[in-house]
């Protein structure tokens, strides 16, 4: 099992620079990854006034303070970004971080406040749609290779964007949606990895190690006997105590239910969500050891 640090793109880790010292002491205190919100306004109510950054400066930052870890969101909203352009900015980290890089996608949300809000498709449906078709886009461009595409949203007339990834022949594709929702995990099941969240585990409570059994056994139906030897990452996260023995009873039952990476968050209904103090105090723990 890894294990990373999750931090929002809004309040003290809108700063470029928080977000580098963030990494820096994460690497640092031996995590595996770093991986940051993408959100323009997240939940309007909750979270007015402040600031936000954008996730990919954010990473920018991060790749530029560190030479080891992980980099990446959980998780971008493919269906309000251009694919060509979110292309280009994966594409440019992955080369910076020399390979460093995991791209997780998702529909995002809240869904009113983050699509509605600027005149954007509301429909799931219709945004299922735009992310099926703008990851297709993207693993192609990725490629190197020329594109040509007419689809129900994107129509592309010969192109081809250079360079292609440093890692070949694409950085891996983690997708996220709530279990027990069957069609984000069948969609995770076609690319590297999945990140359930869970309705009744809200970011930054863990899961149960029945939930995280369900997701793996699902996942791995869905992918066949062809690509069972294939790695598959089950990205799940919470609070974990800092306390070595505490820390383990919690996660080893993940991990052996298939959990691949811990992802270390904050409560999102606690006060600590984007304040930089106690994200340090946790890095400064030190991850997990099972």
């Amino acid at each position: 099992m890894r294990f990373s640090i999750n931090i929002p793109n809004f309040g003290d880790f809108a700063d470029p620079r928080t977000v580098a010292a963030v990494a820096a002491a994460a690497e640092q205190a031996g995590w595996d990854g770093l991986f940051v919100w993408d959100h323009v306004v997240h939940d309007k109510t909750a979270q007015r006034g402040k600031p936000f950054g954008d996730p990919w400066m954010l990473l920018t930052a991060a790749a530029l303070a560190t030479s080891r870890i992980t980099l990446g969101t959980l998780l971008t909203p493919v269906a309000r970004r251009r694919p060509q352009q979110l292309a280009r900015q994966v594409a440019t980290l992955d080369a910076l971080s020399g390979g460093r890089v995991v791209f997780a996608a998702g529909l995002g949300g809240p869904v009113e406040d983050e699509y509605g809000s600027f005149g954007e498709p509301t429909d799931p449906v219709v945004l299922a749609e735009l992310l099926d078709e703008g990851l297709d886009l993207l693993a192609r461009y990725w490629s190197g290779e020329p594109v040509e595409h007419d689809g129900r949203h994107f129509r592309v007339r010969d192109v081809q964007l250079l360079p292609a990834t440093e890692q070949r022949p694409r950085p891996p594709v983690w997708i996220g949606g709530f279990w027990p929702n069957r069609p984000p995990m069948r969609r995770a099941a076609r690319w590297d990895g999945a990140v359930p969240l869970f309705a009744d585990a809200k970011h930054g409570v863990p899961p149960t190690a029945e939930r995280v059994r369900e997701v793996a056994a699902y996942v791995a139906g869905q992918r066949g006997p062809d690509r069972e030897g294939e790695h598959f990452e089950i990205v799940v996260g919470g609070v974990s105590p800092g306390e070595p023995a505490a820390a383990r009873e919690l996660i080893a039952p993940l991990a052996e239910a298939g959990a691949t990476w811990w992802d270390e968050r904050q409560l999102q209904t606690g006060p600590d969500l984007d304040r930089l103090a106690p994200v340090l105090r946790r890095i400064e723990q030190g991850p997990p050891v099972l």
